[in-house]
């Protein structure tokens, strides 16, 4: 059976992908595999308070707990997928990286990857 580690570097491996990171609710590192000089600790720490937020905002527009986020920003990408009540994947991708293909592969092996962690 695949571990956390192999979904990190499965995700990490694909062509635009520069960080794969799991982390708890709470914004503590679980693993993570990034591009050299990222600081997954750091980055990691600032993903609960956008869920807050998006929960928040999905709970006034009646549309539920926030599943899966992206935010674009000017040099690139972020993909936020709430795996389970405990643990959330985030995975920073270049501006070129097909994201379609990414969203696609996140959300029908949601069950399957949230049973890794």
């Amino acid at each position: 059976m695949p571990t956390i580690r192999d979904l990190v570097a499965a995700i990490r491996q694909r062509e635009g992908v520069e960080a794969a990171v799991v982390l708890g609710r709470d914004g503590l590192l679980i693993d993570s595999q990034a591009i050299a000089d990222f600081d997954s600790e750091h980055v990691a720490a600032h993903v609960p308070s956008i869920i807050q937020f998006a929960d928040e905002f999905g709970a006034a527009a009646a549309r539920g707990a926030l599943q899966t986020a992206v935010l674009e920003h000017e040099h690139g990408l972020a993909v936020i997928s709430c795996l389970s009540p405990d643990a959330v994947l985030l995975v920073l991708v270049q501006p070129t990286a097909n994201l379609g293909q990414l969203l696609y592969e996140l959300r029908r092996n949601r069950a399957n990857i949230a049973a890794l962690v």
